[in-house]
């Protein structure tokens, strides 16, 4: 049998109305939508819905939407171009302390060609405050890059609030988004943001294509070069396949958003009642906060667990994310939750669930009692074998 999946964070299978969609420009519509003829023109087509779908997904006007091959891309594109073509306004960037690497390493990256860079705490909770964004700008800040929902934990950060004061600044805001779209609400005209990345392969699409947004009038330096593509903006022929795809599962994330969302929280709720009911609080921690965060993300820590150990042994039977690694004496704890101040012996036990349109009530009742016997044997601090869930 497959494990159960609970890593949806990590990537999301194609959907099968996505797979549909697609098959069409995999055999007979393989035009080049640049080629004037027939085939290119039905190609160019498919692109053009498929920016439509993207942008009524997010609130946003057609012509804002660049497609990329990725959220990395989109990210290094957006901070990048932005920074690029706007550094004699000012070199001055600021950041967060949880950001994925496709930002952070970006902006670490800018200061070796004379950027400066703030990094911005978090609470316990991984919420940036908005009063430290305010105290951190300068007269020559020129970007704000903060995600809307981290990775790891899931927390939602207050996004149209910090958007507000970097603009009271005349500041460009730039969020990664690419977990939060498709999970929750996500309107730009709503958050304010100037610049906002999308990773096809967590919302149903395939993996390799993703999407800019650009507010218009923000103006980028291309950071590849090469023909006209996408307006100028981006080169290389158009993944009109993948494209397709995209468009067609911003389609349906919009459609099924309200249903997707309680199902997601229904299940996660289950799941993490059912590990406090079978572990007790002082072995079993929440990170993130407990309702600003994404519907489907469950992000606890095992006290007196080690993550990786815990996952190599239910790996055959359960798929999730580990948050820490230990190797002999050391402990290598995610950035994230360093950021929070998770004490390190919580840290070391923490693990990602991230549940999805497919995961069931009854793959909660499996991997639960497997969970808990599993940290029974792991940790000495327990005696007994936890309950088996109720099957309802």
């Amino acid at each position: 049998m497959k494990p159960i999946y609970l890593d949806y964070n990590a990537t999301t299978p194609i959907a099968p109305e996505v797979t549909e969609s697609m098959l069409p420009y995999l055999y007979d519509y393989f035009g080049n939508p640049s080629s004037s003829h027939p085939y290119g023109v039905k190609a160019k087509s498919a692109v053009e819905q498929a920016r439509i779908q993207v942008a009524d997904l997010i609130g946003a006007q057609a012509q804002e939407i660049i497609f990329t091959s990725g959220g990395t891309e989109a990210n290094n594109f957006a901070i990048l171009g932005y920074c690029k073509k706007n550094r004699e306004r000012g070199r001055h960037i600021i950041t967060s302390a949880i950001e994925h690497p496709a930002v952070m390493e970006v902006c670490r990256a800018l200061t070796e060609d004379g950027f400066s860079l703030t990094v911005l705490p978090v609470d316990k909770y991984g919420l940036v405050n908005p009063q430290d964004l305010r105290n951190a700008i300068q007269p020559d800040t020129i970007l704000v890059s903060i995600m809307l929902a981290n990775n790891e934990v899931g927390s939602i950060q207050p996004v149209k609030e910090l958007t507000q004061i970097a603009h009271q600044f005349g500041i460009c805001f730039h969020s990664d988004a690419a977990q939060a779209v498709g999970k929750v609400p996500v309107n730009v005209e709503d958050l304010g943001v100037d610049l906002l990345s999308i990773a096809g392969h967590k919302l149903y699409a395939p993996k390799g294509v993703g999407v800019l947004y650009k507010r218009d009038g923000v103006n980028l330096q291309k950071i590849m070069f090469g023909a006209s593509h996408e307006s100028n903006q981006r080169p290389g022929t158009e993944n009109v396949l993948e494209i397709v795809g995209l468009g067609k599962a911003c389609e349906i994330a919009g459609r099924d958003l309200d249903r997707n969302m309680e199902h997601y929280q229904k299940i996660r709720d289950d799941l993490h009642h059912a590990l406090l009911e079978g572990l007790g609080e002082q072995f079993l921690q929440l990170n993130g906060h407990p309702e600003k965060r994404l519907p489907n993300t469950l992000n606890v820590s095992f006290k007196g667990v080690e993550a990786n150990t815990l996952l190599s042994e239910i790996g055959q039977q359960v798929a999730a994310s580990a948050g820490a690694a230990c190797h002999a004496d050391l402990v290598d704890v995610s950035t994230v939750l360093q950021a929070m101040g998770v004490p390190v012996e919580w840290a070391m036990g923490t693990v990602r669930f991230s549940v999805g349109r497919e995961t069931r009530q009854q793959d909660i009742n499996q991997v639960v009692p497997l969970i808990c016997d599993t940290v029974v044997r792991l940790c000495s601090g327990y005696t007994s074998v936890p309950p088996v869930l109720d099957s309802k």
